[in-house]
């Protein structure tokens, strides 16, 4: 179970091979494409089963394998950039493959090399991985009851149940964070998405990112074989980006809300409002304190924008010499990047009612989606605690902690 690097065995590729250009150039494409349906999809609950297929088919879903194993091994910033896109056309959409990249890094950190060549080869032929890490009912969330229990011959028991499974539904793969033997060490088991005791159910009721089936995960009597486990505790022994990583995706999908947001705000201001008489214009669109707020949001999209860059840059300088100095600056950018895309979507999304007025408001516009996607997304982490370490070094140099969520 331990990590190797090191060339493998390529097998062919079945899904595009993208460069940065290319990735981003398809990102855009798909997003146009997921903005067609997005606001129905959400309205009428339907979930996106053929948008993920046709984003697997992009390629899209494989940037980050390593070269070595047929992949184009693109960095942090490249994906933040192809998340903000996703986002900008459907958030839902956008958030599924959240746990796919974290997970394709967690092989990149700990998979061995027969382990990286069968999954980095899986996600080249288009296969997706799910998630079943969080737990409902625990002390918290780094608190885990799902246990590995030895078999012999190789084999392990796996048990437990996971909530808030974002991908699982739609997963080829779901690895599966769990406790090696009675409250041991956590490692990831994968398991097939339809093997004997996998039962994954769609109960996800959230008030936004509807439809992410973001429900269940059960897991009784599960067989592993040792092959398909790897350590994930053995991470944060040394210096890392993992969870860096992962919050740099999440701020990517509250910029693309964000953005989405205005643009559509925009729009409606344009074509379909009305100015209020005291401003003496002909237009809505012309009425200062309407440019005003739009100017203001302007401002804090822009600006969570370029934060998002920035951290993305510091994550790939951070993977390009890993360091305690080098991996804090990463985290800190990220929960830069964090605190002010969680702030500009909540904003943005709210905002859009008062500059657009009454009519806005109607249900069957559902123009409410954009606020009730970015209130449900970013109470993924406490923005607080993003700022709360940023204060800690202000203050007195203090790097944040070496652990997956900041």
């Amino acid at each position: 179970m331990n990590a190797s690097t090191g060339p493998a065995t390529l097998a062919p590729a079945r899904v595009p091979v993208l460069d940065a250009a290319s990735a981003v150039a398809t990102a855009a494409r798909v997003a146009e494409e997921l903005a067609l349906g997005a606001a129905e999809r959400d309205a009428q609950r339907v979930l996106p089963a053929e948008e993920l297929d046709a984003l697997s088919r992009s390629g899209l879903l494989g940037i980050t394998v390593p070269a070595a194993y047929g992949g184009p091994g693109l960095g942090a910033a490249t994906v933040a950039e192809v998340i903000r896109l996703l986002a900008t056309g459907d958030p839902n959409v956008a958030q599924i493959p959240h746990s796919h990249f974290v997970y394709v890094n967690a092989l990149r950190e700990q998979g061995t090399r027969e382990q990286q060549e069968f999954f980095f080869g899986e996600v080249l032929a288009g296969r997706r991985f799910g998630n079943a890490q969080s737990e409902v009912g625990t002390k918290h969330v780094r608190d885990f009851r799902t246990t590995l229990r030895p078999a012999g011959d190789g084999l392990w028991i796996l048990d437990g149940e996971k909530g808030y499974s974002t991908g699982a539904l739609f997963a080829d793969w779901i690895p599966v964070l769990a406790h090696l033997g009675e409250d041991g060490p956590m490692h990831v088991a994968w398991v097939e998405r339809r093997a004997d005791g996998v039962g994954v159910v769609d109960d996800w009721d959230g008030m936004g990112q509807r439809t992410t089936a973001s429900g269940t995960v059960r897991l009784a009597g599960v067989r592993v074989p040792a092959s398909r486990i790897t350590p994930w505790h053995l991470t944060f022994d040394a210096p890392q980006t993992y969870g860096a990583f992962a919050q740099l995706v999440h701020a990517a999908i509250d910029a693309g809300i964000a953005r989405a947001a205005l643009g559509e705000a925009a729009r409606f201001v344009t074509t379909r409002s009305r100015p209020y008489p005291d401003a003496g214009v002909e237009r809505a669109a012309e009425d200062p304190l309407v440019v005003q707020a739009f100017g203001e949001m302007e401002l804090a999209v822009r600006a969570a924008e370029a934060l998002l860059a920035e951290a993305g840059r510091a994550v790939e300088a951070a993977d390009a010499g890993l360091s305690v100095e080098s991996v804090g600056a990463a985290s800190l950018a990220v929960a830069a990047a964090r605190a002010s895309t969680s702030a500009a979507a909540v904003e943005v999304t709210s905002r859009l009612f008062e500059v657009a007025g009454t009519r806005s408001a109607l249900a069957s516009l559902n123009l409410d989606r954009h606020w009730r996607n970015a209130r449900t997304h970013t109470l993924h982490d406490p923005a607080a605690w993003k700022v709360q370490h940023l204060g800690r070094y202000a203050v007195a140099g203090t790097l944040p902690p070496n652990h997956g969520q900041i």
